[in-house]
């Protein structure tokens, strides 16, 4: 099983704001205009499940099999050219601001490990970065 984490990242809003809107996939509504066009497309979503074709890794297809309230949402991918395993937790850092860090695990033979380790890393990082970016009032 190989694993690849974000660096921790600071969220300036409270634990419970950040866990509610991400354990809630229809709150991505709320962020639609700041996903990059070139990077993702066909994006569908409900409060469980999101589907998005990013090219050129092809569709992937994501629910959540787990929420641990307020601190973590697993998910596990649906569809997807290599299965795998996200979860993000969020953790208290004062009342109005928390931290978050990113994790996938997913079962990669050597060679396919070799080909994938560099881009999917940099992939964590991306969504950990832009899951700190978000508003979350």
């Amino acid at each position: 099983m190989s694993k690849f984490e974000s660096s921790v990242k600071q969220v300036p809003y409270s634990q419970q704001a950040v866990y509610a809107m991400l354990s809630d996939l229809s709150n991505v509504e709320r962020v639609r205009d700041r996903i990059p066009a070139d990077k993702v497309k066909d994006l569908s979503f409900d409060s469980d499940s999101i589907t998005v074709a990013v090219p050129p890794v092809g569709q992937l297809c994501l629910r959540i099999v787990e929420r641990e309230e307020p601190k973590c949402v697993k998910f596990e991918t649906e569809r997807s050219p290599i299965p795998f395993n996200l979860w993000i937790q969020v953790l208290p850092v004062t009342e109005t601001s928390s931290k978050l860090k990113v994790t996938v695990k997913a079962e990669l033979n050597p060679l396919i490990k070799g080909m994938v380790a560099g881009p999917l890393s940099d992939g964590v990082e991306k969504v950990a970065d832009a899951l700190a970016a978000i508003c979350y009032e």
